[in-house]
């Protein structure tokens, strides 16, 4: 590069530009579309279009979105992916119209997600995805109407209940993170929890249908194992029957 350059300054987006950039979606409506342009820093003339339902700005260059942004109040759809942003806007949080919202392939790190996020009550796709997050910020619980939540490709190493446990999730991305793996041991202990769950009963606790149903289902599988070429073994426990419904319900679980 040569002395006293700074850079390639990107491409310089007009009002008259941007205007031609608007496209009209299968459902009428009004996208501005700035993406892959060579954009380094945020047009400002873009604001006096704040009309528009959708703003794609993705594939960029960009390093920094301003507080002007909230001037968007009827955004559903912010698309912000592939730049080089490291920190959102707390005004960000005004946007409340907002469903879907696009921040992935930045450079944001957990001190750059404001608190105020949670106040996108409306969002219902957030994608944090291949960012440098440590860490998710729980108040991300309280955007109740979340369906989808993309976590990929950071520096995770666990998931906030309240995040995990949203009521209308249908999709948490979080491949590809350093969580901790699952020691043997782990696996030993959660293989006894799992055991727990087994319950027996024993002849004198059935009742007199349920017993002879019991019988039945158990002379049955003698039947099946006496035409086997090996011979069958005794029973271990000679006294219990058959596991109850819990057990039954839980052996996909333990097999």
């Amino acid at each position: 590069m040569a002395k006293g350059r700074k850079g390639p300054k990107g491409k310089k987006i007009t009002l008259n530009v941007a205007k031609n950039c608007i496209k009209i979606t299968f459902d009428g409506r009004k996208r501005l579309d700035l993406s892959k342009m060579g954009i380094t820093n945020f047009p400002k003339c873009i604001l006096r279009l704040n009309d528009v339902d959708e703003l794609d700005l993705s594939r960029n260059l960009i390093r920094k979105i301003p507080e002007s942004i909230s001037k968007f109040q009827n955004l559903r759809w912010l698309d912000l992916h592939s730049n080089y942003i490291d920190k959102l806007p707390e005004s960000i949080s005004q946007m409340t119209t907002l469903l879907y919202l696009n921040v992935s392939n930045n450079r944001l790190t957990t001190n750059g997600l404001p608190v105020e996020l949670n106040q996108l009550k409306n969002t219902r796709t957030l994608n944090l995805g291949l960012n440098h997050l440590d860490s998710v910020p729980t108040t991300l619980g309280a955007l109740k109407e979340l369906h989808e939540v993309g976590l990929h490709d950071n520096l995770l190493t666990s998931i906030p209940k309240s995040i995990s446990k949203l009521p209308k999730l249908k999709k948490l991305n979080t491949k590809r993170n350093p969580f901790p793996k699952v020691e043997e041991s782990d696996t030993f202990i959660d293989t006894i929890r799992r055991l727990d769950k087994l319950y027996l009963v024993e002849e004198k606790d059935l009742c007199s249908n349920c017993l002879k149903k019991c019988q039945q289902a158990r002379d049955k599988l003698n039947k099946i194992k006496t035409m086997t070429t090996t011979a069958p073994r005794k029973a271990i426990f000679s006294n219990l029957v058959s596991p109850n419904s819990m057990a039954k319900d839980s052996q996909e679980d333990w097999r």
